[in-house]
């Protein structure tokens, strides 16, 4: 018989560190707003979860690294929004954040969660940081409580 594994929406007992960007802080705000309240409403206490807050987008990967690596956190969450302009900076941020943000979850074996808004307009910027129907936020505090149930009900090691 198939044994499907699926991770839940469980919060309680578990610890979480947020990541939030300063720059685009009108949406980076929203963002932590509906991520805080995701967390909230799957039973994670207020007092196990730690708001750091860091200049802009490209910042993020350092900060969650250390995080991560601290052994503190079932998750990581990165939020910041990087908005196109004319020149190439938007490639060169989106990208490096991107590619920075999956190498520390998979270095660590921590989930960190890609919240990072990257868009072409504030238009866009505006519906994904939006209400709770459309918020980011709120749909990276729901993927970082299931993976962090997930990867407690994975196997761990070569003979697992």
């Amino acid at each position: 018989m198939v044994r499907n594994i699926e991770g839940r929406f469980s919060g309680a007992g578990k610890s979480f560190a947020i990541v939030v960007g300063r720059f685009n802080a009108l949406f980076t705000e929203q963002l932590l707003e509906g991520c805080l309240d995701g967390l909230r409403r799957h039973a994670v206490d207020e007092d196990r979860v730690e708001v750091v807050r860091v200049p802009g987008a490209w910042e993020i990967p350092l900060v969650c690294r250390r995080l991560a690596e601290s052994g503190r956190y079932r998750g990581v969450i990165a939020l910041g929004a990087v908005i196109r302009g004319a020149t190439p900076h938007f490639e060169h941020v989106s990208t490096a954040v991107s590619r920075g943000i999956a190498e520390v979850s998979l270095s660590t074996g921590v989930p960190v969660i890609n919240g990072v808004l990257t868009t072409d307009t504030l238009e866009q910027t505006r519906e994904r940081a939006g209400t709770k129907a459309c918020n980011t936020g709120f749909d990276c505090a729901q993927n970082a409580l299931e993976m962090a149930d997930l990867l407690d009900r994975l196997p761990e090691g070569p003979d697992a």
